[in-house]
């Protein structure tokens, strides 16, 4: 009995821990992210420049093997819904390595580096736990999809087709 109650207590700390939110802490909104021009933006800045247009969100990194075989996948995504805007945020260790990665894959999108990396602030603010990771939000700015990994494809084609 002892087992089955620790096994339902783990199962519902997962699946809590698994919530899709619909907004963004002021932590995560407050952070700063390095723009491509070596500038400190607000993420709710990055947030207000898309403002009234849907949004898919990418955590990734340059050195991530996912991230990388996922990009075919993501450009395809791209050429299906060019309505969208893209967002990516790099987990890279640093400026060049990200810049390179950009260049190398020919990632479409704006583009913001995390100055802290995976266990930073940003990540620990959007719960980042793994990349490629995907957070898509709707035209009036509430996120609709809070955690999507590179396995989801299918989840986030149908929740974009659900927003046009």
């Amino acid at each position: 009995m002892k087992k089955m109650l620790a096994i339902f207590i783990a199962f519902a700390s997962f699946s809590c821990s698994q919530a899709q939110k619909t907004n963004f802490s002021p932590v995560a909104l407050n952070e700063k992210l390095l723009s491509l021009s070596d500038q400190q933006v607000a993420f709710k800045d990055i947030l207000k420049k898309n403002k009234g247009k849907t949004v898919v969100v990418e955590m990734w990194a340059s050195w991530c093997g996912d991230c990388v075989k996922a990009m075919p996948k993501l450009k395809a995504l791209q050429a299906n819904h060019p309505e969208v805007n893209y967002v990516f945020i790099s987990m890279d260790k640093t400026a060049d390595k990200w810049k390179q990665g950009i260049e190398k894959h020919e990632i479409k999108g704006d583009h913001y580096m995390a100055n802290d990396q995976m266990k930073g602030v940003f990540a620990k603010a959007i719960d980042l736990d793994w990349i490629p990771r995907y957070i898509i939000i709707d035209k009036k700015g509430k996120i609709v999809r809070y955690r999507a990994v590179e396995t989801d494809f299918d989840v986030i084609e149908e929740t974009l087709n659900s927003l046009k």
